[in-house]
This record gives structure tokens, C-alpha cells and sequence, in this order.
């Protein structure tokens, strides 16, 4: 009988088991990816970056989707340059897939999505190297290229229909012919895409399809001249086949030493470059149609002029308004005018209280306010085309300097010049044609001037300098409604003001880039990088692959599947 019972406990015990086994392999990974964007930059030292956002809704029944592998173009890319959030929290841990060739597993840990559920995936790739070929574009010049595809996971795995958008954004400094787009394959959406400029001045290829699929390899790509990236980039076909093992390891060694030298010193010069790129890469796919009705230091924010100008302008506006004088130049020290007079722009007033603190704390203030011009600037933007507006801002500026250029007297042209400056000062060659447009002749001072150069008294006169009267506070004892300023040569007046943009660079903001990656570290932040620290042994997730060519008519070595 005891025999028996041990018998009967073995085999229920086996049966449990089966019964467990069954159950486990019938829970599988099944998900619908409603959304997924995915825009891909071509960097300045020739890198690519790719940006993931997928909107996954996990099916009842299904595995938790815990980790998620994203197949990558090659395995050039810096593992430390990745990072990624779900629903906006950060995940800890991200490693080299061992479950496809080329790419990484995202661990979502704790974060898991589970049946039934919801969440957004964000995975940012900051540097991937050794991703462009040459093309094979007919023109005057040589050709870089690329293509691309959206990671993909197994049929099996997902279902429904995904609302897909790919973006690539090309290098700054092409003009609207230069570019090539490649026909997509695969693709059933549009095969032309929507082009455009972003913000930074560069080109952009989008593709868009609200029917496509989370499970078929889309490929999509571009050329652009080859100029624009450094040629170590550019994965060339060697001419001439080595015998490694007759190479002195010395000079690979040293070659290897070049490259990397000549990477950094590449990824150097592009992040300074950068830095001073203070609106954001994109508000959004840019819109049509022209925005008017900013502002001249508006106007200057979205042409990103450098921001000692921009403050300069700022000043400037100010002491028009008489909402200020300046007590000392060097160091720059302004006094507010009490009650302040009305209609002042919101960064004017931010600029006068900045301008009233200690100087660490003064330079700070500056930085929030350029922040919250910048964000303003962006979000009145929204769904308007920036090429169109810079050039009709462009076209303001250029009317207002022909208004001082063909004036006949030097009276009216000083008229002309004090109510278009602040106009004139969008021109980056705003000192250069300031001595040509008045040469040896007078400028006649502006009637607020004044307040910016202490120097610089007004005396009473029955006839104003321009025909009318500067109705803002005169200095104390006055007791006129005229005044009469005194005039300088045109070179004079020039130097005057560009002494003042260096004077208030050198003794508010300090060094200038500096100065801007301070802003631009909250406006056009360089993506934060993580490195993973450690190795999860949890399985599941969906599977995927990405893959990048040389150009039209390669093959991609790779295809999805599902873990």
C-alpha cells in the first residue's frame, strides 16, 4: 500500500508538472505596437543617431513585456551613448542583445507592461559610427549615403496595424537641390516624402503610413554630398588587400591612434558648434506659412544670432522706452526708471531684474531669460515654416536699412537709422554698413542716447534733433520738452556700439559660448547617456532588427524575428 501511495504522489506530481509546462509555454509575447516614430540624425562628425518613441499596448493573457531588443545599423555604436525611459522612467539597464546579432536589450525591470496594459518606450542612440557609404548619385561632386530601417519584431508577436513615421534628418549646410532621397522599400505609404528645413538649418526626409505594420522591414535612405562629414566616416571598399600579419602591429597601432584622435578632435569641434545652437532641433515637423508680428529681438532669437547681440538689442529696447539708463559702462551697471512706463515685453522686464542682482547671480538671470525667450519663440512658431519667416524678417531688415541708405541729409538718415536700429541690428554685418551708410558724415545721436553713454549730456534746444520731441524722463534740471544732441562720424558711432556688445560680454556673460551652453543645456539638450550596469536574466520581450546600407540596391544583412 505504501508502495502504491508513492506511486500515485510521482505520477501527480509528474502530472502537475506537465500541466505547469503546458502553461508556461502558452504564455507567449503578444503586443500591438500602436505607434512608433523613429528620426535618425547624420551628425556633424559623421555619426548617426537614432531616436525610438513606441507606443505598446501589451494583449490580455500574453508574457509581461519585460525587455525589448532593438536591432541596430552595426556594431559601431557606443553602448554607453544609449539611453532609455518607459512612461517617462528611466531604465536601468541596457546590454548588448544576446538574443539578436546587432543591437541591445532594453531591461524595462520593474517597469514591465503588463497584460493588458499600456506604456511608451523612448530609446535614445547617441553615436553610432561607421554607418555611410558612398553613393552612387550622379553629380559634380562625391556622395555620401545611408539607409535605414525601423526595428521590426516577428509576426507572431504582434498584431494590428502600427501609426509609423520615420524622419531623417540630414547635415546642416546643404541647400534645398543637393540632397537625394531614396525610393523606400518595402513602404506602402507615399514613396515621396514630406522635405523640409528644421530649426537648426538642416534638410529632413519624413515618411508617414498610419496603416503599416510593426512586422515588415521598411528600408528607407538619402544621399548628401560627402563634403559635409569627415571621410573616416565613409566605409570605403579597401583598393588594396593586406596581409595583416605582415603589418607592424606599431603602425596599426598608430593608425588606430589617428582615427581615434581625429574622432574626438571631429565630435569636439561639433559640440562647439553646437553649444551655440540654442533653439531646439525641431518644435515639431515643421508647418507653412509665414510668422508674423515678432519682435526684433524675437526675430533674433529664431535666426540664433549670438546672444551678446541679443542682449544687446534687449538693452537697447529698454533705453528707448526709457525704462533705464545705464550708470557705468565698464563695468555695465543700469539703473531701472521708477514707475516703470508701460509695454514692456516680458524679457525686458526680466532683463531689468537680472540686471539688478550681484553679478554670478546677474548672469544666471540673463540665461533664464534668454530660456524663456527661446521657449516663447518656439512655441509661437509651432505650426509655421522657419525658412519663410527668417526670410521675411530678413526682408524687414533690408527694407529698414534702404530707408537709412537712400535718405538725402544726414538728418533724416539719422532719423531713419534711430527708428529701424533695432532692425539694422539683426545684420551680422551691422557694423560694416553703419560706416558705409553714413561714411565721414555725422550721425546725429539719438535722443535717448543719453541714457547709454553717461558721457553723453543733452542740451535744451527749441528745435529736436529729428523733428520731434523724446517725451521719456529727462536728466534732472532739464526743465525742456526739446533736446539736442550732439553727432559723431559714422565709424565713431559704430565702434561705439559694437564696444558696447564686447564690453557687455566681457563683463556680464563672461565667455559666450559658455554662456550659451547654459542655455542651450535646457533648450537643446545633448541627450543624457547611461552606461548598464549589470545583466538581466529574465527573458521575453519582443525581438527585433534594424539596418542600415550603403545605398540604393544594397541588401541588408539582417532580418526580425520575435525572442
Amino acid at each position: 500500500m505504501i508502495r502504491k501511495m508513492k506511486l500515485f504522489s510521482i505520477l501527480l506530481i509528474l502530472l502537475l508538472l506537465a500541466g505547469n509546462s503546458g502553461v508556461a509555454h502558452a504564455q507567449n509575447y503578444y503586443f500591438a505596437v500602436e505607434k512608433q516614430t523613429m528620426d535618425v540624425f547624420v551628425n556633424e562628425d559623421g555619426s548617426l543617431s537614432i531616436e525610438y518613441y513606441f507606443d505598446l499596448a501589451n494583449q490580455p493573457g500574453a508574457h509581461p513585456i519585460d525587455i525589448v531588443d532593438i536591432g541596430l545599423p552595426n556594431n559601431n555604436y557606443i553602448l554607453d551613448s544609449i539611453s532609455a525611459d518607459i512612461n517617462g522612467v528611466p531604465v536601468k539597464s541596457i546590454e548588448r542583445s544576446d538574443y539578436i546579432d546587432i543591437g541591445i536589450m532594453v531591461d524595462l525591470g520593474n517597469q514591465a507592461i503588463q497584460p493588458g496594459q499600456r506604456g511608451t518606450l523612448h530609446v535614445f542612440v547617441g553615436t553610432i559610427n561607421k554607418s555611410l557609404y558612398p553613393s552612387e548619385v550622379e553629380a559634380d561632386e562625391d556622395y555620401a549615403s545611408f539607409e535605414i530601417s525601423p526595428t521590426w519584431f516577428g509576426s507572431q508577436y504582434v498584431t494590428g496595424s502600427t501609426d509609423l513615421t520615420v524622419t531623417l534628418y540630414l547635415p546642416i549646410g546643404l541647400t534645398e537641390n543637393e540632397p537625394r532621397y531614396h525610393t523606400p522599400r518595402g513602404w506602402t505609404g507615399d514613396s515621396a516624402p514630406v522635405s523640409g528645413f528644421d530649426n537648426m538649418g538642416g534638410i529632413y526626409y519624413t515618411w508617414s503610413n498610419s496603416n503599416a505594420n510593426a512586422y515588415t522591414q521598411y528600408t528607407f535612405g538619402a544621399s548628401f554630398p560627402a563634403r559635409l562629414v569627415p571621410e573616416t566616416q565613409i566605409v570605403k571598399a579597401p583598393a588594396i588587400t593586406f596581409d595583416t600579419d605582415a603589418i607592424c602591429p606599431a603602425l596599426i597601432c598608430l593608425s588606430m591612434f589617428a582615427f581615434f584622435v581625429l574622432t574626438i578632435y571631429s565630435a569636439t569641434i561639433g559640440a562647439k558648434k553646437r553649444k551655440l545652437k540654442y533653439l531646439p532641433p525641431k518644435i515639431s515637423v515643421e508647418g507653412h506659412g509665414i510668422k508674423r508680428g515678432l519682435t526684433a529681438v524675437e526675430a533674433a532669437i529664431l535666426m540664433e544670432q549670438p546672444m551678446d547681440r541679443v542682449l544687446m538689442m534687449v538693452l537697447f529696447s529698454i533705453l528707448k522706452k526709457g525704462a533705464a539708463e545705464v550708470i557705468t559702462r565698464d563695468p555695465l551697471k543700469i539703473k531701472a526708471t521708477i514707475p516703470k512706463p508701460e509695454g514692456l515685453q516680458p524679457y525686458e522686464e526680466e532683463f531689468l531684474i537680472a540686471m539688478q542682482k550681484e553679478k554670478k547671480e546677474q548672469r544666471t538671470g540673463l540665461q533664464t531669460m534668454i530660456i524663456d525667450l527661446v521657449n516663447t519663440v518656439s512655441k509661437k512658431m509651432k505650426g509655421f515654416s522657419r525658412k519663410e519667416s527668417i526670410a521675411f524678417y530678413k526682408d524687414i531688415m533690408e527694407k529698414a536699412w534702404n530707408q537709412v541708405e537712400t535718405a538725402q541729409t544726414p538728418e533724416v538718415k539719422s532719423e531713419k537709422f534711430d527708428e529701424n536700429m533695432d532692425w539694422t541690428m539683426l545684420d551680422k554685418n551691422f557694423d560694416g554698413r553703419t560706416k558705409e551708410s553714413f561714411g565721414s558724415g555725422p550721425v546725429f545721436i539719438p535722443t535717448w542716447w543719453w541714457r547709454y553713454d553717461p558721457m553723453v549730456r543733452p542740451t535744451t534746444s527749441s528745435t529736436p534733433t529729428f523733428g520731434k520731441v523724446d517725451a521719456s524722463p529727462m536728466p534732472a534740471g532739464s526743465g525742456k520738452t526739446t533736446i539736442n544732441l550732439p553727432s559723431l562720424p559714422g565709424a565713431d558711432f559704430a565702434a561705439s556700439i559694437t564696444n558696447g556688445v564686447q564690453s557687455f560680454a566681457s563683463g556680464v556673460v563672461g565667455d559666450l559660448t559658455n554662456f550659451t551652453s547654459g542655455v542651450t543645456n535646457k533648450t537643446n539638450p545633448i541627450p543624457k547617456t547611461t552606461s548598464s550596469s549589470g545583466r538581466s536574466s529574465s527573458g521575453g520581450g519582443g525581438s527585433s532588427c534594424a539596418c542600415a546600407c550603403a545605398c540604393a540596391g544594397c541588401a541588408c544583412a539582417c532580418a526580425g524575428g520575435g525572442r
